[in-house]
């Protein structure tokens, strides 16, 4: 008599089939048609094992949930990790921990979040830079490989960027590039090293063609530290984190990414119309866990991000914030966009010769 074992109910029960021709049974054991021994205690291991990972899943989260974010406080990617945090421990039952751990361009919160545990109690909230730049950039220095080694959970924003100058530069792009023409090297721009808006800014600046020097610094609530303190002078900055300067006029605001100008900012134009043309993008921000994180996880944290983010348009908190929702329809469907990113910079990276020494 032949045996076929399959496991039903998601794993809660085996059932024995008789009568299918790939499977035979000897003396204790399942031998497939190629001849391998499959040992009856092996097919209740493996019953037992997809058991405890549904049961696991449906038990998630038991305890606080650490969420790591790559740069320090004030950043777009802090703003929007603190702002889904508590419609996400409220719905997911657990705490979840906000952790800023800046430092490297972003790499030290990618590589601890990638050797944690795959049990979901590890998340990173990480951006267009920590997760398709740098994997590119920083490949010979990372420990870790960010496309492999990390899970995407879900897309949350899309953000578009200020072209920003300090108070003290002239009030105009165009005065602003004949000032900066005139002082070759002695004019500044911040930016975290490898991030989009380091890269933009070598775009913007070759185009321009003026010569500023780069200043390494944190996120971008360090990079407007230094514009309001006159120590930067032109950079590109996300608008949630300058919205609020920009309207109270402390600092100038050039230009804006996206195809259409903002209705907070209505008097700023596209870098289009301000006539640069495809130099600028938007950053986009997401969640992701440890690879090998059990898909009902995923799925359970995909699903509360997304409620989440829903809240929080609902309430109007994105569009004040401007912080444009863009939402993945499924794990999958972010770990795509991610992987297609990673090859539009790869071969931004490699047009423009861009290293990191």
């Amino acid at each position: 008599m032949s045996v076929e074992y399959r496991v039903l109910n998601g794993g809660n029960r085996l059932r024995s089939i008789h009568g299918a021709p790939s499977c035979r049974r000897r003396g204790g054991a399942l031998r497939r048609g190629g001849g391998r021994r499959i040992t009856t205690h092996a097919v209740i291991a493996l019953a037992l094992a997809l058991i405890g990972a549904t049961a696991s899943a449906q038990q998630y989260p038991s305890r606080p949930i650490r969420m790591l974010i790559p740069f320090a406080p004030g950043g777009a990617t802090d703003i929007i990790a603190r702002m889904i945090e508590p419609r996400m421990s409220r719905a997911l039952g657990q705490q979840i921990v906000v952790d800023n751990r800046a430092g490297a361009a972003g790499n030290i919160a990618v590589e601890l979040t990638a050797q944690a545990q795959p049990d979901g109690y590890t998340l990173l909230v990480g951006n267009i830079s920590t997760n398709s730049i740098n994997p590119i950039l920083f490949a010979g220095r990372m420990k870790v490989n960010a496309v492999k080694d990390l899970a995407g959970v879900t897309k949350l924003v899309a953000i578009p960027n200020f072209l920003l100058g300090s108070p003290k530069m002239p009030a105009t792009l165009k005065e602003a590039i004949e000032y900066a023409k005139g002082r070759p090297g002695e004019l500044n721009y911040g930016a975290p090293l490898g991030s989009y808006s380091h890269l933009d800014m070598l775009a913007f600046t070759a185009k321009a063609g003026i010569k500023m020097v780069h200043i390494p610094t944190k996120g971008a609530g360090e990079t407007l530290t230094n514009l309001l303190r006159n120590d930067s002078n032109i950079q590109i900055s996300n608008v949630a984190s300058n919205i609020g300067p920009v309207r109270a006029g402390q600092i100038r605001a050039y230009a804006v990414t996206g195809t259409k100008r903002i209705a907070e900012a209505p008097s700023v134009p596209t870098m289009a119309e301000a006539g640069f043309p495809g130099i600028g993008s938007d950053n986009w921000n997401g969640v992701f866990a440890p690879a090998r994180t059990p898909k009902a996880v995923l799925a359970k944290l995909h699903t509360t991000a997304v409620a989440a983010m829903k809240e929080l348009e609902a309430e109007g908190v994105l569009e004040k914030r401007q912080t444009p929702i863009s939402l993945s329809s499924s794990p999958a469907e972010f770990d795509a966009y991610v992987l297609s990113e990673l090859k539009r910079w790869d071969r931004i990276i490699k047009e423009n010769n861009v290293k990191i020494d």
